[in-house]
């Protein structure tokens, strides 16, 4: 998906991967991250929201819950991290690191209430009253007064499988009249998802139903006397959508894809952001008239349309149909490539969810690539991390 922007924008990335795993310090399925490009990313995303008012929390899931990255980026100026999931919570506050938001998509589970309020997150998402009980109930243990966003929905707007949650319009009303009156939380503000979205026929990123949802919910809000102070519109946060969010109101974003320029806007590299990611494989063996490289990093969305092998000179080939129904030990090449050979690919990814490895490289910029790190796919490091 993002081959010829890898090759416009950041082909030092490449070489760098190349040279790497020639020396044996990367192995085939691994997402490598060019560490300095990511941090441009984040300085020109977090210099935008600065212009426009905004505040950031960045998103962690798409590059492995990374602690060292995390720690990184947070240091360009990003207002905390956002967890989607309860289990990414855990990992980034085991590295101390700060968690700003919780609970969106995926809420507390009870029995980590308790401990997630001690963290004093700024803010906790919920979508059911039993769930801002809870909160409330663990809050007062703690002396202690939760805000919280309410996620919303309404009929029409765009809902993604598994995701389906949310207060609806007609009922929010009663809802917060119901928890206004429950001591040790507060509501500040609302959210959804996804609140923009790129948009293949216009070739452009658009807002979604969901957005003017989230509008309406945030005044309702305020009819029912609450000073809202948080607006979060998360979704396909970039340089180009935070002027959009500005003027609509929005006051919290949550860039994930837009540090590593993996957004489908800049498909064709035309983005601001620029390409920081690419996965790392080597052909395994070759079968009639394909080539199979090592598998594992495959995400259903991923859309892997084309790779670079590495034979005398990077060559394109295309990526054969991958069925998502199946476990991805390989993946297969269209043509007959010598085994043993590095590839290439860059598509949209979500690490968290693959079996990689993950290597971040530092100092490509600069001419003098060194390997910072070695991680799993949820930000352990790996015993084979040298030169940190």
């Amino acid at each position: 998906m993002f081959l010829n922007a890898l090759e416009k924008q950041n082909p030092a990335l490449m070489e760098a991967a190349l040279r790497f795993w020639q020396r044996g310090e990367i192995r085939p399925d691994s997402y490598v991250i060019d560490v300095d490009q990511v941090l441009e990313n984040a300085r020109l995303l977090h210099a935008t929201a600065a212009h426009y008012g905004l505040k950031l929390y960045l998103m962690s899931k798409q590059f492995g819950r990374n602690p060292l990255l995390c720690k990184l980026i947070l240091q360009q100026g990003f207002h905390g991290i956002v967890a989607v999931d309860f289990k990414e919570a855990q990992r980034l506050w085991q590295h101390g690191l700060p968690v700003a938001h919780v609970g969106h998509l995926v809420q507390l589970p009870e029995q980590l209430i308790d401990y997630a309020v001690a963290q004093r997150p700024e803010v906790i998402t919920v979508y059911s009253l039993e769930k801002a009980e809870s909160i409330a109930a663990a809050a007062r243990r703690h002396n202690h007064i939760q805000p919280l966003l309410l996620k919303v929905v309404d009929q029409g707007d765009v809902v993604y499988p598994n995701q389906e949650a949310g207060f609806t319009l007609a009922e929010l009303p009663a809802v917060l009249t119901h928890l206004q009156a429950i001591e040790g939380i507060t509501i500040i503000g609302v959210t959804h998802f996804p609140c923009m979205a790129f948009c293949d026929a216009a070739q452009q990123t658009r807002p979604t139903p969901n957005l003017q949802t989230l509008l309406t919910a945030k005044t309702l809000l305020q009819q029912h006397g609450i000073a809202v102070q948080h607006v979060n519109a998360p979704s396909a946060s970039s340089v180009s959508t935070l002027p959009l969010l500005a003027a609509h109101g929005v006051t919290h974003a949550e860039p994930g894809h837009a540090l590593t320029g993996t957004l489908p806007a800049n498909q064709h590299g035309d983005g601001a952001e620029k390409i920081a990611m690419i996965y790392l494989s080597e052909i395994s063996h070759n079968h009639q008239e394909s080539s199979y490289c090592y598998g594992g990093g495959h995400y259903r969305r991923s859309h892997m349309q084309r790779a670079a092998v590495w034979h005398q000179g990077w060559q394109h080939c295309a990526v054969k149909a991958i069925d998502s129904d199946s476990i991805d030990y390989t993946l297969p090449l269209a043509g007959h490539w010598p085994i043993g050979s590095a590839v290439v690919m860059c598509f949209r990814t979500q690490i968290f969810v693959t079996r990689s490895d993950v290597a971040l490289i530092g100092g490509i910029s600069h001419g003098n690539p060194r390997l910072l790190g070695l991680f799993d796919s949820l930000g352990n490091a790996l015993q084979e991390a040298t030169n940190e």
